[in-house]
């Protein structure tokens, strides 16, 4: 089993949700984080000051799947995901060393 963490802009969200969904992944846990990368933020002006805003708001989805699927959903995230530009964000691939369903006390691929 593997976790699969991605990091990517938060207009994406839903054309991943979606392209998930069409390739049979039913359970994702989704978070609001903020950070920075190469993109390094940018600069904005309010009431006439300049400030710099450092962390730039991105979505972080969580998926556990089984070893087989990892890479259809690597690349099902990849494409939809994908604008081309700078700041498109990251994959993540964790191993996961056990999943356990609490409602039923299923474990291993079974709970996922």
């Amino acid at each position: 089993m593997k976790l699969i963490e991605a990091i990517i802009k938060p207009f994406k969200l839903d054309e991943v949700k979606d392209a998930l969904n069409a390739i049979g992944i039913e359970g994702i846990t989704v978070s609001e984080v903020k950070g920075f990368g190469r993109q390094k933020g940018h600069t904005e002006l309010y009431r006439g000051a300049e400030y710099v805003v450092d962390f730039i708001p991105k979505i972080k989805l969580e998926i556990a799947v089984s070893d087989d699927l990892v890479s259809k959903v690597v690349e099902t995230i990849q494409n939809s995901a994908k604008t081309g530009r700078i700041g498109d964000g990251k994959i993540f691939i964790i191993s996961l060393e056990e999943a356990v369903r609490i409602r039923t006390g299923e474990n291993g691929d079974e709970a996922i």
